[in-house]
């Protein structure tokens, strides 16, 4: 079944309220955690459980568009993989992930107008979003806002201590643009 057939039938079946996946009470003790991680090892297996979270809307019809979305983005289908992001937004508006899929996937498609709005309101729903933040720093890295980016990135930094590679491209961008505003 195409993702545009299971769009249809999901939300011929029902329209949804939006669900909260950020507001899960755990999320708060991981990040407490994720703070005083003994190392990457520790940080990493603390980031999956945030992930794994973050990624289940707790609707079956909701998490099967997202995974439908998600194989369509890593296989290069990006019509394919929209139509099921602005449906999981459409059915589930305060559902953080489905924003930053598709801000994702604007990225990879090159729209960075697009991208920085979505990723506006993954902040919105979830400010602590280190996945958005380094996704930001990377379209304003793009963009040629160096200094911005570098702000953008201390600032995911801050929620994760651990967050791969960011420690090295914090060091790039500060030779290069000096320390933040």
């Amino acid at each position: 079944m195409t993702v545009a057939w299971l769009v249809v039938g999901l939300m011929v079946a029902s329209v949804r309220v939006g669900l909260a996946t950020q507001d899960d009470p755990r999320l708060d003790g991981l990040f407490d955690a994720l703070q005083s991680a003994d190392g990457p090892v520790d940080a990493q297996r603390i980031e999956q459980e945030i992930w794994a979270i973050w990624s289940k809307a707790g609707d079956t019809d909701i998490d099967r568009l997202m995974e439908s979305g998600t194989r369509a983005m890593a296989g290069g289908q990006y019509e394919e993989a929209l139509i099921a992001f602005n449906a999981v937004i459409e059915m589930a508006p305060d559902f953080a992930e489905g924003w930053n899929k598709r801000a994702t996937l604007y990225y990879l498609m090159n729209d960075y107008p697009a991208s920085i709005k979505d990723i506006d309101r993954t902040l919105d729903l979830e400010p602590r979003h280190f996945g958005a933040l380094s996704g930001l720093s990377m379209i304003l890295l793009d963009e040629g806002r160096g200094q911005e980016a570098l702000t953008v990135l201390e600032r995911a930094v801050r929620i994760h201590p651990f967050l791969p590679n960011a420690k090295a491209r914090i060091r790039a961008l500060q030779s290069k643009y000096g320390e933040p505003i």
